[in-house]
């Protein structure tokens, strides 16, 4: 087992006990009175950080992912005075009282004081986006998310697209004869739910063999229209989600395993559950008991639902699992799986490209047209999801790095703690119970 870094060194502790006794239900009423006057005045700052992001949540819709803490706050946000003005300058007042008045006295003061400094940076940059500044892609990501994305060339990804022309042979331009090749493994929407009722129940089978969750977990999963996602997790606090998936456009078996894991378990539904369960309830910080999508929480929240599928189901397991068991209830023709299976392989080394296009674009260096052919030619998808991929980076701009730049963060963490199974579920179980911050995914320094 390979070193640990610093912040997997100061929760090595819940690291060593078994995935049944590394996490317990504890009601909120349980928690132990603050100790100390640091811890006061953190719980202070905390709850004004609450507020703060109640209110912004109000001036910008979708700012808040979600939210669980008292019902009086969120009510008082909606008739809360304050214009964009004040809330930048209570920002701006907080990030000061935070550094200045704040003497840490333990390992946990230290990891909170921490982590509320990174949302209040990440705060004030979104504040100053909602005011009109419009920042270059990489700064914006930098500002929000803490970390700079490394933007490649779009020509480092033509090799990639030479070798997936040898799986898919034929006339007509590649990103037309994989859309085509993809067609054929459509879900029926009469089986929709079926399929991923299923596979979701798998991803919870895999997970809850190394994760103890709440006994009262659950969700309700959606199909829904009009959006310029695939997926989404609403948490709804008490550990139930409502998870949604759009129907836009026709969905391929790949993506029950893939919305399963991401939006369900160990993704989305886990992590949520367990910062609720471990930091809001158990140790009483307020502070996770609401979550600011545009954040550097949402780093670690995609990367790690994005690992999730890979620790879920390792390399050639999730072949024979759809083969097996999610082909014939799609009614699609289980010998052709490997062929599938190997495309997807290969299309995951265009990822970056993803991110390449989007600065390019919110950057105005190339116009929305070119955008379309580029995400064509480096994603392999049609121009119908072409579009609703930049109407994606419209709407939520730089969070595109989360995705494929945050699997690669949580991935190079998390296999660097051990190469057994136990080892890689314990790691992500850490990773989605403490308050971690990109800079920790890295022996390198991220500026």
């Amino acid at each position: 087992m390979k070193k640990f870094s610093a912040i997997a060194a100061i929760i090595l502790v819940s690291a060593c006990m078994s995935p049944q006794s590394a996490i317990s239900d504890v009601k909120a009423s349980t928690v132990a009175a603050p100790k100390s006057s640091a811890e006061l005045t953190l719980n202070a700052i905390a709850e004004d950080y609450i507020k703060l992001t109640l209110a912004m949540g109000e001036k910008e819709s979708g700012y808040v992912d979600a939210y669980y803490g008292p019902l009086e706050w969120a009510q008082a946000a909606k008739n809360d005075p304050r214009d964009m003005v004040d809330l930048g300058n209570d920002i701006v007042r907080l990030m000061e009282r935070l550094d200045a008045s704040l003497t840490v006295d333990s390992e946990d003061l230290g990891l909170r004081k921490r982590f509320l400094s990174a949302q209040l940076e990440a705060a004030h940059t979104r504040h100053a986006m909602i005011s009109g500044e419009e920042l270059p892609f990489v700064e914006e990501a930098k500002g929000l998310f803490g970390v700079t994305p490394k933007i490649r060339p779009l020509s480092e990804f033509d090799p990639i697209l030479e070798e997936i022309e040898k799986l898919v042979p034929g006339d007509g331009s590649l990103s037309a004869r994989v859309d085509a090749f993809e067609n054929q493994y459509v879900i029926p929407k009469d089986k929709l739910r079926n399929v991923f009722d299923t596979a979701i129940a798998e991803c919870k089978k895999r997970t809850t063999q190394y994760f103890d969750l709440p006994e009262s977990e659950n969700f309700k999963m959606e199909f829904v229209t009009d959006k310029s996602w695939s997926g989404y997790n609403y948490y709804q606090g008490n550990y139930q989600s409502l998870i949604q998936i759009n129907t836009d456009l026709p969905i391929k078996i790949s993506r029950a395993v893939d919305l399963g894991c991401h939006e369900g378990y160990p993704g989305h539904h886990v992590y949520n559950m367990l910062l609720e369960r471990n930091l809001t309830n158990t140790r009483g910080w307020q502070e996770f008991s609401i979550y600011p999508l545009y954040s550097p929480q949402s780093l670690i929240a995609e990367g790690s639902a994005n690992y999730g599928i890979e620790l879920a189901f390792p390399g050639v397991k999730r072949l024979e699992y759809e083969r097996d068991v999610l082909y014939p209830l799609a009614g699609l023709d289980p010998d052709t799986a490997g062929a599938f299976w190997a495309l997807q392989i290969a299309k995951q080394a265009l990822s970056g490209a993803r991110m390449t296009i989007a600065q390019k674009y919110l950057d105005k260096e190339i116009s929305r047209e070119q955008a379309v052919a580029d995400m064509m030619k480096y994603q392999l998808v049609g121009r119908e999801r072409a579009e609703q991929s930049l109407s994606f980076n419209d709407q939520y701009r730089s969070y595109v790095i989360n995705y494929g730049l945050g699997l690669n963060m949580v991935r190079e963490w998390i296999e660097a703690q051990g190469d057994a199974p136990v080892w890689r579920w314990k790691a992500m179980e850490r990773l989605l119970s403490e308050p971690m911050l990109p800079q920790d995914l890295t022996s390198e320094v991220i500026d």
